[in-house]
């Protein structure tokens, strides 16, 4: 069974929000796990928002890349562009995929706002992933994926 990783730069909230996408659209085709540079916590806003589309992620917990120490993925996926600038060594994979996603709590704006950023946030996470699954995981190499 593959493994794929989706880092971040805390996995509170995009890379929580794509490792939910990804089991539920893809489950029986690979393993998947999420992680940040640092352990930031699961932001309330990210649980509520994938709830909103039927994912429930409530269960999930924030995790450093470094809980799987010498585990080889088949891929990886950045999700922010500081997962990709600052790519810690330590992580071993065979492929890399980067999707340039802004983060949903850059800023502290009331809550009815920040929820509707969460909520576009989510809308290109998933699109990203659905492309990236139709592509890697389904055999459909006439996918293409965005690289911005």
């Amino acid at each position: 069974m593959k493994k794929i990783l989706v880092l971040c730069s805390g996995n509170s909230s995009r890379s929580q929000m794509a490792e939910g996408y990804l089991n539920f659209y893809a489950r029986e085709k690979a393993d998947f796990y999420s992680a940040g540079l640092e352990d930031r916590g699961v932001n309330p806003l990210t649980v509520k928002v994938m709830a909103e589309d039927n994912i429930d992620i409530s269960g999930s917990r924030s995790k450093s890349y470094k809980v799987f120490g010498k585990l080889h993925f088949d891929y990886l996926l950045t999700v922010c562009d500081e997962a990709r600038q600052q790519l810690p060594r330590e992580i071993s994979f065979n492929e890399h995929f980067h999707f340039s996603i802004p983060d949903p709590d850059k800023d502290r704006k009331p809550e009815a706002e920040r929820q509707e950023i969460f909520c576009q946030v989510r809308e290109q996470v998933k699109i990203n992933i659905l492309k990236f699954i139709g592509k890697e995981l389904s055999g459909n190499p006439e996918l293409e994926i965005t690289f911005t």
